[in-house]
């Protein structure tokens, strides 16, 4: 993390945080829907010791948007090794592929504060904030832990592509077995060539029921195809593909799951571990809001805009800028937070939804210590290269995660790459969020000299500026 030298007499422009009351269950996964056996029921990674992320991001080039993130565990470095392996390979492979995007239909709008907010102000250019990064080609990588047990982890990721065409999705999922200590494709929970071989059978023989939309004869017995594998939580096998694979991409995720009588016997000693693992979370109770909660977070009133935790500042009066910080939380923003005390200073911290499901603990630090806590999406996608139900998707589902996290929801959202149109405007509206820039970009995404990050924050700052940091670990 960066030595913030300059941050002596900062003071933070804040707005306040509506409270959330509301009890959820675990955040790292969607609800379960019971007539959907592909669907993974996915362990949250709060609960997990000695688990950080690592972040690969870019953004500032100008010719592609780059957003990776990837869990590390304390005991585990192969894991963390083999997961960056899989991710730059794929990486890799885009950056060879990809051609630029088609520019948007109607050039991206610069964020813009609420008039009756006295949030951080935004004076973000189109050019300074990227407002243009929903047209660039785009590489974005999620996560999430299929199952964790002591004997074995199992992280599924999720890889989206943007180019021309639109967005294409893809899936793997990496496992590392800890009595054996080694990290494995999906393809390591089969004992050999032989039972890849007689699950890809299987899994020809589930497609051809599924109508001839669905291309059965296209599976081979190997890695291309058989490496997202997991278990749901009776215990049965399911292998997943990426879009276009088997199916049109208009079909989105296609899966199957083969009941554990017909494919016991393929799994390897790692693939019993695995079994077990998804077993095991299959058993442990569920517990989901009431109805009077949920009504009780929606009837909520707003507070006047201040902060939560150490009042309103007022710009016209006092000479202040605004501390931003996005991308977090990584295990690294405990030294920022420590220097930010020694400081008297408060920060903006713009966190994503799958971070703060990840280090809820780093949250309710930030929050506690009088920084506020605003939205960064969930994972970090351009928000004006997707539809509207999905913007709004990336948005809500972060307001959850952070307000499970820290008692309140957000108010305030900064688009990834600065990347704003009138929709994305108006889903956050909708949502009750205001959208925020900035105006000094400090270029830390490309170079972490502390003295030259310093250096570009004054030589930028005005009264009232909007500073641009990164949470980078």
């Amino acid at each position: 993390m960066h030595r913030m030298r300059f941050v002596s007499g900062v003071t933070l422009l804040t707005v306040t945080m509506i409270g959330c009351s509301t009890a959820t269950t675990s955040l790292a996964s969607d609800r379960l829907v019971p007539s959907d056996p592909t669907l993974i029921e996915y362990a949250d990674p709060s609960r997990v010791p000695g688990l950080d992320t690592e972040t690969i991001t870019e953004g500032d080039s100008g010719e592609r948007n780059v957003h990776i993130t990837y869990p590390v565990l304390a005991d585990a470095p192969l894991l963390s090794a083999k997961l960056r392996s899989v991710l730059t390979e794929r990486l890799a492979r885009f950056t060879a592929t990809a051609s630029p995007a088609a520019s948007p239909a109607s050039p991206a709008a610069s964020p813009a504060a609420s008039p009756a907010s006295p949030a951080v102000p935004s004076a973000a250019s189109p050019a300074a904030a990227g407002a243009d990064g929903g047209a660039r080609p785009e590489f974005n990588a999620d996560w999430r832990l299929a199952a964790v047990s002591g004997e074995i982890v199992g992280v599924r990721l999720s890889v989206g592509e943007f180019t021309r065409p639109g967005w294409r999705e893809s899936r793997a999922t990496v496992w590392y077995d800890r009595v054996e200590k080694r990290a494995m494709d999906s393809t390591g929970l089969l004992r050999g060539h032989a039972e890849q071989a007689a699950l890809a059978s299987l899994v020809r023989a589930e497609l051809a029921g599924q109508g001839p939309w669905v291309d059965a004869g296209a599976v081979r017995a190997d890695g291309r195809f058989l490496d997202s594998i997991a278990f749901n939580r009776h215990g049965e096998l399911v292998v997943e593909f990426d879009d276009y694979q088997v199916a049109a991409g208009s079909l989105g995720r296609v899966a199957v799951a083969l009941p554990s009588v017909a494919t016991e016997a393929l799994l390897s000693p790692s693939g019993l571990r695995a079994r077990r693992a998804a077993l095991r979370a299959g058993r442990e109770p569920v517990t989901a809001p009431t109805s009077a909660e949920i009504k009780a977070a929606a009837a909520a009133t707003r507070p006047p805009a201040r902060s939560s935790r150490a009042g309103a500042v007022d710009c016209a009066t006092a000479k202040c800028v605004a501390l931003t910080f996005d991308d977090g939380p990584t295990a690294g923003v405990g030294k920022l937070l420590d220097v930010l005390a020694s400081r008297g200073a408060r920060a903006t911290f713009f966190v994503t939804g799958a971070g703060a499901v990840a280090r809820p603990d780093l949250l309710r630090r930030m929050s506690a210590e009088g920084h506020l806590v605003a939205n960064h999406t969930w994972s970090h996608r351009a928000l004006t290269s997707l539809p509207a139900g999905e913007a709004a998707y990336q948005l809500s589902r972060a307001q959850e995660a952070i307000g499970h996290a820290t008692g309140q929801a957000p108010t305030l959202v900064r688009a990834p790459y600065g990347a704003v149109d009138a929709k994305v405007t108006r889903v956050a509206r909708e949502l009750g969020l205001t959208v925020t820039g900035w105006d000094v970009d400090t270029l830390d995404a490309r170079g972490r000299d502390p003295e030259a990050v310093a250096r570009r924050a004054a030589d930028g700052a005005r009264p009232g500026s909007v500073i641009l940091m990164h949470d980078l670990g």
